[in-house]
Formats: structure tokens, sequence, C-alpha cells
């Protein structure tokens, strides 16, 4: 009987440290450990000699496990239920209330473009540069469905970076909010919100529908089921189908997506330098992101005379609600009278939208 112990390779050991590492951030740290457990121990399945998860069928014998679990990624199943199960636990109402978050959402976009140049300068082609820069829009699924087309071969490395990188919001994103905003525009106090009619609510998951499908029907597969699932949740009609897809359906994907793309780390296509320029990518991405997000909401802050806080700028990446809890911790620092949340899950819902709108731009100019 063959050993696996006998058939490891120095870089599958590499690959079980960094699986062990991943599993420490998500137990230990708690960063994002929904996401990231499930993508540790699929990185640790994968990197086992012999095991033969991810085999592919040949010679009549059937494939492994997590190579048919991944066909859900693979044809863009997984993303799209994920956006199911989000659309159905979020509250559209701080965004329909204030307009003017969907300009701070789309703000907070400006990293994928930085991303996007620089890729396409360090030689990636233009599919593998797209791939790269929407880890930018800090949307786990968003940037799995975009990659999965134009880029397959880098999938391992843009998940795991997209999703470190949401994990690591509250690290990342508080010095930046320092750095370019003042004390006085951090102390800001915002009025409260008005209240949202079930009309209003009913009717936007309909009419973005519409409109955004027509003019990127690319995109419909994620941003349909993120309004259907909104639709679920706001029509008061199907009590029952909601609840389902924010526990039950969301959790059975959530395992199997994080699993299975944690498989595709293998050792042989994981360990390059593409790896290290593509991590190094995001973190550029993410940062030019929030900067993007904050700058905007400085300039409103100054149009508005004083009435935006340019902090819920940074919420405009779509890590809900990490992001918009972020700018609430960091309002109530300068400020300890400050309210932030509802403010910034505008940008932040926002963001979700812009971020799957730049997936399907992406999509329908490079595929």
């Amino acid at each position: 009987m063959t050993s696996g112990f006998t058939q490891m390779t120095w870089q599958e050991g590499v690959m079980i440290l960094v699986a062990f590492v991943l599993l420490y951030l998500a137990i230990v740290k708690k960063f994002e450990p929904l996401l990231l457990l499930p993508i540790a121990f699929g990185v640790l399945l994968a990197n086992l000699p012999l095991a033969g998860l991810m085999a592919e069928p040949a010679n009549g014998q059937i494939g492994g496990l997590l190579y048919y679990l991944y066909q859900g990624v693979k044809l863009g199943i997984y993303p799209s239920l994920i956006f199911l199960g989000v659309g159905a636990m979020t509250d559209f109402g701080p965004l329909l209330s204030n307009p003017i978050s969907l300009l701070l959402g789309a703000a907070a976009q400006l990293g994928i473009y930085v991303a996007f140049i620089i890729a396409s300068l360090l030689n990636f082609t233009p599919q593998e540069a797209a791939s790269i820069a929407i880890i930018g829009g800090a949307d786990g699924p968003t940037a799995i469905f975009l990659t999965t087309r134009l880029a397959p071969h880098l999938l391992p490395a843009i998940a795991i970076a997209a999703y470190s990188y949401m994990a690591l919001i509250p690290l990342i994103q508080p010095p930046l909010m320092r750095l370019l905003t003042t004390k006085k525009e951090r102390e800001t106090e915002m009025k409260t919100l008005r209240e949202v009619s079930k009309a209003e609510k009913i009717i936007f998951p309909i009419v973005v529908t519409v409109l955004v499908c027509l003019l990127l029907p690319s995109v419909a597969p994620l941003l349909g089921c993120l309004m259907l699932g909104n639709l679920f949740r706001e029509s008061g009609v199907v009590a029952r189908l909601s609840d389902t897809v924010q526990n039950a359906l969301m959790n059975i994907v959530t395992i199997f997506l994080g699993v299975t793309v944690g498989a595709t780390a293998k050792a042989e296509t994981f360990l390059s330098p593409s790896t290290i320029k593509i991590i190094v990518l995001g973190l550029i991405a993410f940062a030019f992101s929030t900067i993007g997000g904050l700058l905007l909401g400085k300039l409103l802050y100054w149009l508005t005379k004083g009435k935006v806080n340019p902090l819920i700028g940074s919420a405009g990446v779509s890590a809900v609600p990490m992001a918009a809890r972020v700018s609430q911790v960091e309002g109530q620092k300068a400020n300890p009278a400050n309210f932030l949340l509802m403010h910034a899950m505008g940008p932040n819902v926002a963001g979700v939208i812009g971020s799957a709108v730049a997936a399907g731009f992406l999509l329908a100019m490079f595929q």
C-alpha cells in the first residue's frame, strides 16, 4: 500500500502550512470564518497526496468528490445562489432613503479600474487583469463569478485574496480613513434617514433588475438573483422562501463554494510569482476602492456644507455589513454621539450593486 507521506512534495507541504495559517485566522482570529474556514480546509484536502478529491474523470474512472461539487463554481451556480441569499438579507431602505449613496457606492469601485490598469502594465492579459481587478469590489462571489469566466486558472489566488481582504477590512480601512479625513469631518453627525415605504422597497428590485439587466445582460445571473432574494424579503408573502434562502440554502452553498474554491489551490498552480502579484494587486485594488469612496465623501461634505460625514464613503465597498460597521466605529471614536451605521449601510448595499455592475461591464468587454 502506498502512503501519502512518501509521495508528498515540498510544494504540497507548503500549501498544507498555508491551509493551517488560514484555519488559524478563521478559528482564532475569527476573520470571515464562515468562508475562510471551508476555503482553508479545501486547500488542505486538495494538497493531500493521492487523495484525488479534485481528480478529473479519466479512463473510465469517476472523478473526485470535490471535482463534481466544483462544477457549481465553474458554471456560476454557487455565486448566484449566494447573491440570492444576500438579497434576502439586505435592506435597501437606507439606499432608497438617501439615493446619493449610489454615487458613493460607484466611487468605491475606483480600485477595480486602478488595479486593471496596473495589472495590464504587468503583462497580465485583459481577461486576467479584469479578474484580478474585481478584488477591489470586496465581493467574493462576484470575484469568483467573473474569474471562472475570464481567467479560471487564477481562481485560487483571486478567491483567497478577495475573501482575505474582506476579512481584514477592520485592519485595512481605518488607517486610510484617518489619513484622508480630518477630525472635524469624522465628527460630523448626520440627521435621521426618512422612513421608506413598503411600496418603494417592492418596486426597487423589480426596476433595478429590468434597467440594469437590459443595459448589461451579462450581469443578469448575479443581479437577478440578488433582487429576487430582496423581493422575497420585502414582498411579505413568501416568508418561508425568504427564510430558506437566508439560512438553509445560504449555509449549504457557502460550504460547497468555500471548500471547492479552496480545493482549486493546488501546489503546482498556486505557488507561482503570479500569485504574489495577484495578492499585492488585490490589496492595491481594495485600498483604492476605499480611497475612492472617501474622496467622494469629502466632496459631498464640502458641497453640503458639512452635512455628509465622509467616513460613510469607505463603506461603498460591498463587504456587507462589515464595512458599514467600520465606518460606525471610526465615527464614534471621533464623536461618541455619532451613529453612522444606517447612513453607511446605504453606500454599503450600493456597493453590492456597483461591484456586480462592474463585473458585468468587464465581462461584456473581455469575454
